[in-house]
């Protein structure tokens, strides 16, 4: 009978019941960099509305650049439309809710709240992004006039296709918006034809560009059977372009129009916080966005 080795060392297993593990926040996995947000300039809205206000006709301000006598110079003066397309802040909310046993005993090394409060926050911020891309009343995909449509020329976004996007916003634009996958698109076009396009470094992170203006990528555009769409904006009040709406001083505010409430605990131990968003975008110009539509996404091409 042969003897069994003799242990000289205690195991791993064993030790680790006297170790404590080291232990992360909770992961989302949903979780983006949120670029639009970022780019967007916000406008503090008091009254949760926000109105647009136009003139009427600009071709119809009349001025003259001739030697004539001053007695003979041209009156006139700016008309503007009587109601301009008021923009009513959208809420984000949800209510988070805690039971005291569980907050009490379970709060270290992480406190509970705090983290059921920030993954439900990068929820809602990431809504919100998906809001300003694709709400129906103010969502940037629904506000592009006809006029500033354009459609790929083969199916997947080339160079030729955002030039003529810059044709349509050419008045400083600000940055392109598209899904990371037509990016990649845009990518493999590029390098097909010989002109890899450039980098730029922004909030810390590497984008490529095209004529200067950088792609920002955003997995809230759709694609719908293989196609999605690539946007052009403008931003900035000052710029006529697009601008982001928020509500400020909100009560609990934790940032830019987000909220915070503690909403009492039931009889049941259970702790309520509510989390509240208000937010709205508004393009202030048609000329300030344009998109390019049937945006190929697969990486397949017919070479021949």
């Amino acid at each position: 009978m042969s003897e069994q080795p003799s242990q000289t060392a205690l195991g791993d297993v064993a030790a680790r019941t006297l170790a404590n593990a080291t232990k992360s926040v909770p992961m989302l996995s949903t979780i983006s960099p949120r670029w639009l947000v970022h780019l967007l300039n916000w406008v503090p809205v008091e009254a949760g509305i926000y109105r647009v206000n136009k003139a009427k006709d600009p071709n119809a301000i009349a001025v003259d650049c001739s030697n004539k006598d001053e007695k003979e110079l041209p009156a006139t003066f700016v008309d503007y439309e009587e109601w301009g397309r008021e923009y009513v802040l959208n809420a984000v909310n949800t209510v988070v809710d805690v039971h005291t046993r569980v907050s009490d005993l379970y709060s270290s090394p992480h406190n509970q709240i705090k983290e059921q409060l920030r993954l439900t926050i990068e929820v809602v911020k990431e809504r919100q992004e998906s809001e300003l891309i694709n709400n129906k009343e103010y969502g940037l995909l629904n506000n592009v006039a006809k006029s500033q449509t354009v459609k790929t020329r083969n199916g997947y976004p080339t160079p030729d296709d955002l030039d003529e996007l810059l044709s349509k916003v050419w008045k400083e634009p600000a940055f392109f918006l598209a899904h990371p996958k037509a990016i990649a698109a845009f990518g493999r076009e590029c390098t097909r034809r010989g002109v890899p396009p450039p980098t730029v470094s922004l909030f810390g992170s590497q984008f490529i560009t095209w004529r200067g203006i950088p792609l920002i990528p955003s997995d809230k555009l759709p694609i719908v059977n293989g196609k999605s769409k690539i946007l052009l904006l403008r931003v900035g009040e000052s710029k006529q372009g697009v601008i982001g709406l928020y509500q400020p001083n909100l009560p609990g505010q934790q940032t830019m129009g987000l909220s915070v409430r503690f909403m009492g605990i039931n009889h049941k131990a259970i702790a309520s916080y509510l989390v509240s968003l208000y937010c709205s975008l508004a393009v202030l110009t048609e000329d300030a966005i344009a998109v390019l539509e049937d945006v190929g996404v697969d990486h397949y091409y017919d070479y021949k």
